[in-house]
């Protein structure tokens, strides 16, 4: 049974640099977010705006050197329900929480994958070092696992290795060991990423459903604005290691107060987009100009003024800091009441 409304998870000016022979990479600089229990969570932004980084900051997994977290805080509550820093726990402590309290799905099924081990080691191994079961119980569990993700004959399957199965198979085998423990936390990294639209619903689809069996809460990062909308409860959108707009899900996508987020929903194919009119002309989709910007060689202001139409002088020359809008919605953008205000008219 989950306790909705309660905080799992949350991440307080975050700040995770990595040290390079061209200067400091600030990937994540002075994010905060948090989980409730038994919701899905969604980080979204173009590769390069720090979600991959601040999962695996979560997960203490950032190779140090050159990486380090040198600021803020992750507070997470355990099975125990005792809170704990996740910054400032020792490294033995941190490894009964991976795999056990928090769980990750990484984003290349291919590789993350032992080539030499049976699919069944693989996954008992988590359920032998934090359930305390034998060999033969951890083979028992990996087999229900592999039942219970949708793979057929598991009992034939346990016993195989990666490379005899699909890009699709392995992905659910990945599923499988992360929810091997019951975690309370899952973080999924792009799931579905090379996969193609079929697997992919069948995917999204087996994680909602083992959501509500189990009760964990979802981390979910990924790029992909229509999976957002139909996975997420709230969202996170990132650019340039920072929090740019965070909101419920319904809100981002009906309400969106952030430049940034408007090209990404902007940039979405929509149904009937395809359709061609005879006499005229074809509508192209809108596309975000120019490149996330070199982390080594961040603006002096907003990070996305380089690249965006809303832009004035004023956003040159500081970076803004987040505003409520309401509602739990905030934005990192000076000119957010203009934004609401063309909103209003519009739905008038």
């Amino acid at each position: 049974m989950t306790h909705q409304g309660e905080v799992l998870l949350a991440v307080n000016g975050l700040k995770t640099y990595f040290n390079t022979d061209d200067g400091v990479v600030k990937s994540v600089d002075g994010v905060t977010f948090h989980i409730k229990k038994g919701e899905t969570l969604a980080v979204v932004g173009e590769s390069g705006s720090g979600k991959s980084v601040t999962s695996l900051s979560i997960m203490r997994l950032i190779p140090m050197p050159p990486g380090q977290i040198v600021d803020g805080e992750i507070l997470f509550t355990g099975k125990d329900g005792v809170q704990k820093n996740i910054v400032n726990l020792p490294e033995a402590e941190m490894r009964r929480i991976r795999g056990n309290d928090i769980s990750m799905i990484f984003q290349e099924p291919m590789t993350s994958l032992n080539p030499v081990y049976t699919i069944g080691d693989q996954i008992g191994e988590a359920v032998m070092l934090h359930q305390g079961k034998n060999k033969r119980e951890a083979l028992a569990v990996a087999t229900e696992m592999l039942r219970l993700v949708g793979i057929p004959a598991p009992e034939k399957r346990v016993n195989e290795y990666p490379h005899q199965m699909s890009g699709g198979m392995r992905q659910r085998v990945m599923i499988a060991m992360a929810l091997s423990c019951n975690p309370a936390l899952l973080i999924a990294d792009e799931p579905t990423t090379a996969l193609d639209v079929t697997i992919q619903a069948q995917i999204l689809d087996l994680m909602r459903k083992l959501q509500q069996e189990i009760g964990m809460s979802i981390l979910f990062i990924t790029h992909n604005l229509g999976v957002v909308a139909e996975m997420a409860d709230r969202v996170v959108v990132m650019y340039g290691g920072r929090v740019v707009e965070e909101g419920d899900v319904v809100e981002i996508f009906k309400a969106p107060r952030h430049p940034y987020t408007m090209g990404l929903l902007n940039s979405i194919p929509r149904a009937g987009d395809a359709a061609h009119v005879p006499g005229q002309p074809k509508q192209r989709l809108e596309a975000i100009p120019g490149n996330v910007p070199n982390p080594l060689n961040l603006p002096p202001g907003c990070p996305f003024e380089p690249r965006c139409k809303f832009a004035v002088e004023a956003c040159s020359e500081a970076v803004p800091p987040l505003f409520d809008t309401g509602g739990g919605h905030v934005a990192r953008c000076i000119r957010w009441q203009e934004f609401e205000q063309a909103q209003h008219e519009v739905n008038a």
